[in-house]
């Protein structure tokens, strides 16, 4: 019974950092560093939902925890994949507004 309790005792302190963790997700000065933060906050839940599982004897927070573990690798690229086709529509406007200053510029006259 010591190492439930110590499993549950390791997990409930998990919970308080990952607690801990949320205002760097409220307060992240970007969106990278708010993404980096969910994903370790996801990892801290993930392992205090593997702890509890252990400790309670169920395989059902296992099943949860991984399948969670999943989700986060998925959300972690769609968020990389999501900043570079933002990154590639900035550059293309910014192109594009070049593209319109020469056309509003008079073309010079050769004589």
């Amino acid at each position: 019974m010591a190492m439930a309790e110590f499993l549950l005792a390791a997990a409930a302190f998990l919970l308080l950092t990952v607690a801990g963790g949320l205002v760097r997700v409220l307060r992240g000065p970007g969106d990278a560093e708010r993404m980096m933060a969910a994903q370790l906050l996801g990892t801290g839940g993930i392992a205090a939902l593997l702890l509890l599982g252990v400790a309670s004897g169920q395989s059902a927070g296992l099943d949860v925890a991984l399948t969670l573990a999943l989700l986060a690798a998925f959300a972690g690229f769609a968020f990389v994949k999501a900043q570079g086709l933002a990154a590639q529509d900035d550059e293309h406007d910014h192109d594009h507004d070049h593209d319109h200053d020469h056309e509003d510029s008079k073309p010079c006259e050769r004589r």
